[in-house]
């Protein structure tokens, strides 16, 4: 995926990709735990639609415009959605559900982004009349050729990035199924602090030495499932 251009119209099709790529992953979190009996994100206004309700100043603002102008993947991240796991019946596995809930948010989120750009590549490739002026608009280009592609392309980012074992990413959720119950309380407080600090490491780590392995992951995970799911190459 390239880098941040200067053009207006394709910055405002990333930042159109972007939000409803975190609004919906946190949603989808917070979706998940309610329905397993936890009312911490419906209380709190967590799943609202409303981007204003997921903004986290650093990982949905600066964090994607740092990496933007780094030429590195876009992804960020949004405030996290509260859960307390003692509401829930089984806490190691509904636990994992709702850690998987976010980068399935974002999968069919990818699939959606896919199928659109598939049925109008069907349906307006040799279109006439109305549908001949519609291809040939301005706003119809950048969406077909910019903001699709990126809607998907943002979305299989964030869910691979997510999907890493690592603490406090979503994939670490796996790790509440290993570890003993008394321990369980210490690590659910390490997951709420540690996610600014892993941040910062993705983007000062690639930018000092000069390597970057979470680049060449994405490239070989969302990149690669991208260029299967899209009608045509992704960046």
């Amino acid at each position: 995926m390239t880098g941040l251009s200067l053009n207006i119209p394709l910055l405002v099709c990333q930042v159109l990709a972007f939000v409803p790529a975190i609004v919906l992953h946190e949603v989808g979190h917070g979706f998940a735990a309610y329905k397993l009996g936890d009312p911490t994100a419906k209380s709190q206004g967590r799943l609202s639609l409303n981007p204003l309700s997921h903004v986290d100043p650093f990982g949905t603002v600066i964090m994607p415009l740092l990496l933007m102008l780094m030429s590195m993947p876009v992804f960020g991240y949004a405030k996290p959605v509260p859960y307390n796991p003692r509401y829930f019946k089984n806490p190691r596995r509904d636990d994992f559900i709702v850690g998987m809930a976010g980068p399935l948010a974002n999968l069919l989120q990818a699939m959606l982004g896919s199928f659109l750009a598939f049925f109008l590549d069907l349906t307006l490739g040799n279109a006439t009349g109305l549908g001949a002026q519609l291809v040939n608009t301005m706003a119809f280009q950048y969406f077909y050729w910019y903001f699709l592609p990126l809607y998907v392309m943002i979305n299989l980012y964030l869910m691979f990035f997510n999907l890493l074992p690592v603490p406090p990413l979503d994939g670490s959720s796996i790790i509440a199924l290993l570890i003993p119950q008394r321990h369980l309380g210490t690590y659910y407080r390490i997951q709420q602090y540690a996610l600014p600090v892993f941040m910062l490491l993705v983007i000062v780590v690639p930018y000092v030495l000069n390597v970057n392995p979470i680049g060449v992951y994405l490239d070989l995970t969302a990149g690669s499932l991208g260029n299967l799911l899209y009608p045509h190459e992704l960046f």
